[in-house]
């Protein structure tokens, strides 16, 4: 079954460029997603400061809000209950990218047409029904290890606030898509990206199944070049 994008979700598309997609998603995507290379692509370049963090929570969120937008396109999503809970949730990303840029003004570092994608690696996460939702799990799942972590070092209460309002609504994102695949709503331990040994003590005083561990930016720069998804080389004193 396929089903038809809201008008909203249209929109997205058009912003992205990607509204030739139709059932075919991927084969056809749009020259200026594919085409780019490591040494064309412009590098993203967060510093050690409430800026910079906010410019890493907006990189996530752009992430996150491009990755439902392919998934939705892609075809393989055939369930109305799943696709209709993907698009809710692509709309919330595509929401916090708009709050994020919004909150930082002039301060945001990059558009999001300098972003460049990797096409090998959608493939990969977009393969199936099952590949989607799980890539779908470890982005938001991501995203609560990000906040967490990168919010002990904000100053600016207005950037605080931004990156308080929107972590609790990721784990509702995670907890939800988990139970479409019958997984714990909870992670488990097994299932982190980051293992006891490399947690930070400092931002981890405390652990166990009541409390979410916090990630360093370094470590979600790792976790995100994992999925093969953007060209885009990251640097920069906050990730270093």
């Amino acid at each position: 079954m396929n089903r038809k994008l809201s008008s909203t979700s249209r929109r997205a598309l058009l912003k992205w460029g990607l509204c030739s997609f139709g059932a075919a998603a991927l084969t056809i995507l749009p020259k200026k997603l594919t085409a780019h290379t490591l040494s064309s692509t412009k590098t993203l370049t967060f510093n050690a400061n409430d800026v910079g963090i906010l410019n890493f929570a907006l990189l996530l969120e752009e992430l996150e809000a491009a990755f439902y937008l392919f998934a939705l396109s892609s075809g393989k999503i055939k369930d109305k209950k799943e696709y209709d809970y993907l698009q809710a949730i692509g709309s919330h990303e595509a929401s916090h990218v708009t709050f994020l840029r919004q909150v930082l003004g002039a301060n945001a570092k990059f558009k999001t047409k300098d972003l460049s994608f990797n096409l090998a690696g959608l493939n990969a996460v977009l393969k199936d029904r099952d590949t989607i939702l799980n890539t779908a799990v470890s982005l938001e799942d991501t995203g609560v290890h990000a906040y967490n972590g990168a919010g002990t070092s904000l100053k600016n209460p207005t950037y605080l606030l931004a990156a308080g309002s929107i972590v609790s609504v990721e784990a509702r994102h995670t907890a939800g898509v988990r139970a479409l695949l019958n997984r714990p709503t909870t992670e488990l331990d097994t299932e982190r990206a980051v293992n006891d040994a490399n947690l930070v003590p400092a931002l981890n005083p405390v652990k166990g199944k009541a409390y979410d561990e916090l990630y360093t930016p370094k470590q979600i720069v790792a976790i995100v070049s994992s999925l093969n998804i953007l060209n885009n080389p990251i640097n920069g004193a906050l990730v270093a």
